[in-house]
């Protein structure tokens, strides 16, 4: 039972360090995000751009050294873990500079492990069914993440399929439009000239 209670408890906890965030990141500007934590402590970033121009976008992460960690370029979607080699603030960036007018949704999700800690008396920081819970917690985190992805994607389709409705509706009735307008004109341009050629 107190296995049972340790395991929910490790767990819950697991999925409360991972953040999930959606941000608009505007042409030519850049966000960044922010995390403290002590030496020695796992961190992850992931990552899926859902909106805007190519969906590509530049990520870095910057020690509290000010030191590049991780630096990509023009990129859609990934994952990065490291381990933190000082303690301090570690900055997670995403910058749309490239970009001259087209404003990206960025989806991401920041994973923060637990500090190191010091080995009990048997000499084990962790035990088999923490680390089972961990990894469950990751498993699940990502599963999260996609439904996630996967939400924002459908809303955006479901958007463009409503838009392209409407224009093809609107496109439709002018074309009615038009076409009754020439009828009207050729059906009084015909009628004129029977007319004015029975004056004659």
């Amino acid at each position: 039972m107190d296995n049972a209670l340790l395991a929910i408890v490790l767990f819950i906890t697991y999925l409360a360090e991972s953040q999930s965030y959606i941000v608009t990141v505007d042409a030519h500007a850049e966000e960044c995000f922010f995390e403290k934590v002590e030496a020695g402590t796992k961190l992850g970033l992931s990552f899926q751009i859902a909106e805007g121009g190519f969906l590509d976008i530049d990520v870095r992460i910057l020690g509290p050294d000010a030191k590049v960690i991780y630096e990509e370029e023009r990129q859609t979607s990934g994952k990065y873990s490291f381990a933190a080699h000082f303690p301090g603030i570690y900055t997670f960036c995403f910058s749309n500079k490239m970009s001259t007018m087209t404003p990206k949704i960025v989806m991401f999700d920041v994973a923060v492990g637990e500090p190191p800690k010091a080995e009990d008396a048997n000499g084990k920081t962790t035990n088999k069914l923490e680390e089972m819970i961990k990894e469950l917690g990751g498993s699940l985190t990502a599963v999260k993440q996609e439904q996630e992805y996967m939400r924002i994607r459908d809303r955006i389709h479901r958007a463009i399929n409503e838009s392209t409705n409407s224009r093809v509706v609107a496109w439709s009735f002018f074309e009615a439009v038009i076409l009754v307008s020439m009828t009207a004109a050729q059906i009084f341009y015909l009628k004129r000239f029977f007319e004015v050629r029975r004056v004659v």
